[in-house]
């Protein structure tokens, strides 16, 4: 039987009030167990309004235990819904297993977990965020820090709204104008039968929500504490106009808001770059709590994905790799082409199946039966050196299994186990790239390749970088970079989804390193459109779905 979407979303409500009391970090006092919150002790102080505002940034990482193991929050989107199913991202050891997610095929059972649990993650980071929105204002304290909650508040809503959008609708271009069926607007409350608006409807109160919380945090005059990555500010107000307005296609008010966006967060240097990806840097705008006393244990990021993590120290599954054909287009003096294991990096002949078992892309071994044996140990001897000298000074060593894929990363560590870790959701070097889109959308394209420059050169990751491309190649110049700059981060997939491209996967024989069961292509047109069906438990229970889709199934 179906659930009913209103109870999952009063779930999400009380849920809000449960989570008021549990921390993201130190600097928050312990207090009574969250069996004994509720609505006036949550509201009855303006610290206890900062502390619902810390539950629902934690919301965004604990696991969703009625969905099971591995939905925590921004991490499974991140994983199932963007790095998956995207073009340059592959974990090929159990690439069969997740093929489905991979070659977009689930996108129209509407019954499934994986279609059900980004509407679910969502609306329950919405609903929390009402809770706060609509009683914010009567709360006894000081108005600056209303405001600055309120704003907090406003800003992790429109962040919903915006992400749901990447899921569960057309792309832009293809909305009419907007006219195509959006989502249902839950501005307060209420779980009754709400019809889906527009998405330009969608989008006009996402700008409202982002406009009212900017003007908020200007008048409340507080800044976020420092470290606090997981608590929205006027930045993140900024950055999420921007991948709003990017996505929508409103160039000139993406550009506007990036720029805003980046104030403050300076570029990262190489060595904070190569330090881990686990603990925050000057650029990380947006970003998870993450520490050993709030453990996700086997269900975290880093336990699968980190290159030191559980899995890789453990097992031969690795942690993900990059697509070869993109690392291959980025020239060798970048930084962050250091970043990965590559043919030119590693000196060997990836065409060579002595050197790299083709298919799952082991270097320089074989699988004879349940062992594991060397056959190339130039090959192999090589890889280890590198990894071994490209390791995260202070962390626990990469991949100590000792199996190698090509293409393996190094970017990703945890700095305890299993897999602890702190994750980015915004960075600046994101908005920096949307500045370059946008300039080459909006015809300036001496400015996007200026954007390039100091996105690429002005930090240090390549040092004698410089673009002259334009047209169609300059276009291409920017996908590439921010395939590379976000690898891993979670984007891909929006990103070709927006820009109306395909994903192109291309096995060992035609010069790509995918395993066989996704080495497809899929065009923008299949997959139903790349849209995710509105759930079941949504349609079937939610009566203002009716007049548009006809009466239900019993």
């Amino acid at each position: 039987m179906n659930k009913n979407i209103n109870k999952i979303l009063l779930s999400g409500l009380l849920l809000g009030s449960a989570m008021v009391m549990t921390s993201c970090g130190e600097d928050y006092l312990e207090t009574k167990p969250t069996e004994s919150i509720n609505y006036p002790t949550a509201f009855a102080t303006v610290d206890n309004c900062y502390k619902v505002l810390n539950g629902v940034a934690k919301s965004m990482t604990i696991q969703h235990s009625n969905y099971g193991n591995g939905f925590c929050g921004e991490n499974a989107i991140m994983r199932l819904y963007e790095n998956y199913p995207s073009q340059d991202y592959y974990y090929n050891e159990y690439a069969s297993g997740w093929a489905a997610i991979h070659n977009q095929t689930m996108h129209t059972n509407k019954n499934t977990i994986y279609n059900h649990y980004a509407w679910y993650y969502y609306y329950q980071i919405i609903a929390q965020a009402n809770i706060i929105i609509n009683r914010i204002d009567n709360v006894e304290g000081a108005e600056a820090d209303k405001k600055f909650i309120k704003a907090s508040a406003l800003t992790f809503r429109a962040y919903g709204y915006e992400k749901l959008i990447h899921y569960y609708c057309v792309r832009w271009k293809d909305s009419n104008n907007g006219t195509a069926q959006g989502l249902p607007l839950r501005l307060d409350e209420s779980t009754g039968d709400l019809a889906p608006s527009t998405m330009a409807q969608v989008y006009t109160q996402i700008y409202k929500d982002l406009d009212d919380a900017i003007s908020l945090f200007d008048e409340s005059g507080i800044k976020r504490k420092a470290g606090q990555c997981w608590i929205p500010n006027l930045n993140v107000a900024h950055a999420v106009y921007a991948r709003a307005a990017l996505y929508k296609e409103d160039y000139q008010t993406a550009l506007n808001h990036a720029k805003l966006a980046e104030v403050g967060y300076p570029l990262m240097s190489n060595s904070d770059y190569a330090a881990g990806f686990c603990r925050p840097t000057s650029e990380w705008i947006f970003g998870s709590y993450g520490s050993a006393d709030e453990n996700n244990w086997y269900w975290s990021f880093g336990t699968q994905y980190s290159c030191n993590g559980y899995y890789a120290s453990n097992s031969q599954n690795g942690a993900g790799t990059i697509g070869r054909e993109l690392i291959n287009r980025i020239p060798d003096e970048d930084f962050r082409k250091s970043l990965f294991l590559t043919e030119s990096g590693l000196g060997i002949d990836a065409s060579n199946p002595a050197q790299v078992q083709q298919t799952v892309g082991y270097i320089g071994v074989d699988n004879n039966g349940t062992r594991w044996i060397i056959t190339d140990m130039e090959a192999y001897s090589k890889a280890k050196a590198y990894v071994d000298e490209h390791a995260a000074p202070g962390l626990d060593a990469p991949y100590q299994f000792g199996i190698y894929h090509l293409g393996a990363h190094l970017k990703f560590y945890v700095f305890d186990m299993p897999g602890v870790g702190y994750l980015p959701f915004i960075r600046t070097s994101e908005m920096l790239l949307i500045e370059a889109e946008c300039y080459y959308f909006l015809g300036d394209d001496a400015a996007a390749q200026d954007a390039l420059v100091r996105l690429n050169a002005g930090s240090g990751r390549n040092p004698g970088y410089t673009c002259s491309k334009t047209g169609q190649d300059l276009f291409n110049e920017i996908a590439d970079y921010r395939a590379l700059e976000l690898w891993g981060e979670g984007f891909q997939w929006s990103d070709l989804k927006r820009w109306k491209l395909p994903v192109v996967r291309h096995g060992w024989d035609e010069g790509g390193n995918a395993h066989p069961a996704v080495a497809i292509t899929i065009q923008p047109t299949d997959a139903n459109n790349w849209t995710w069906e509105v759930p079941k438990a949504e349609t079937d229970y939610n009566g203002g779905y009716t007049d548009i889709n006809g009466p239900t199934a019993e």
